[in-house]
């Protein structure tokens, strides 16, 4: 909770009565501000969330932080938590079990269309991606990896699966540190791209998928050996 009050001080200090940017509501501002927090870890998994400090700090009333907390509540990233109230949702490990199962076949659907469908150009934009991960690790590995799967799903060239995968990247920000932290996974990850996209470069759906759903299968045990290491 220090922690979290501390970031809270830095990243989200009061600011005036904020006023709606064109054509989005407060609301709408509070529900990314609070996204783009978990995505920064000025959130993590089960810190409590108070209303009206939450209002205090985006210089808004508590009605546009209220709405977008029922928003946030819907999607579950926001749940009440027994004796602690409204708090950061938290996965058990059933819950990270069932993501990564459909994060699987949703990232091998995508590998296969983006063999089928991807342009020229979206190819050499992920073959330049792999080659820029050389050398990257931890928050930095983490960042390129969301870059390039986000390439990778718009080259599917599919609206319903790219909302689905959407999200899907929602509910990821609730896993807490990135696998890519773990000593040699990002080299790894980075060989399991380079054969994904070989497969689309060469029009291999086949390939392509199981490429893909073996690189998420790779990263689900990492996260499990994750957990595993950590203090109970």
């Amino acid at each position: 909770m220090r922690a979290y009050a501390k970031a809270m001080r830095r990243n989200m200090k009061p600011r005036p009565h904020a006023a709606p940017e064109a054509g989005r509501s407060l609301a709408d501002q509070a529900y990314d501000r609070f996204r783009e927090g978990l995505r920064s870890g000025i959130f993590s998994p089960g810190q409590r969330l108070l209303e009206a400090e939450l209002a205090d700090r985006l210089g808004m009333s508590r009605t546009p932080v209220r709405e977008a907390i029922r928003r946030l509540q819907s999607e579950g990233l926001v749940a009440h938590l027994p004796a602690r109230g409204l708090c950061v949702a938290v996965y058990d490990s059933g819950q990270v079990d069932e993501l990564y199962v459909v994060r699987e076949a949703l990232e091998g659907t995508a590998a296969r269309l983006a063999a089928q469908h991807a342009g020229r150009p979206e190819i050499l934009l992920l073959q330049r991606m792999v080659e820029e991960e050389a050398g990257l690790s931890g928050e930095a590995a983490a960042e390129h990896n969301r870059r390039f799967h986000r390439a990778l799903h718009q080259a599917a060239h599919n609206r319903y699966l790219l909302r689905a995968l959407s999200a899907l990247s929602d509910a990821l920000l609730l896993l807490g540190p990135t696998t890519l932290e773990m000593p040699g996974r990002a080299e790894e990850a980075r060989a399991e791209h380079a054969r994904i996209v070989a497969a689309i470069a060469a029009r291999d759906g086949n390939a392509a998928e199981a490429a893909a759903r073996a690189h998420i299968a790779a990263a689900h045990a990492a996260r499990l050996a994750m957990a595993a290491a950590e203090p109970a």
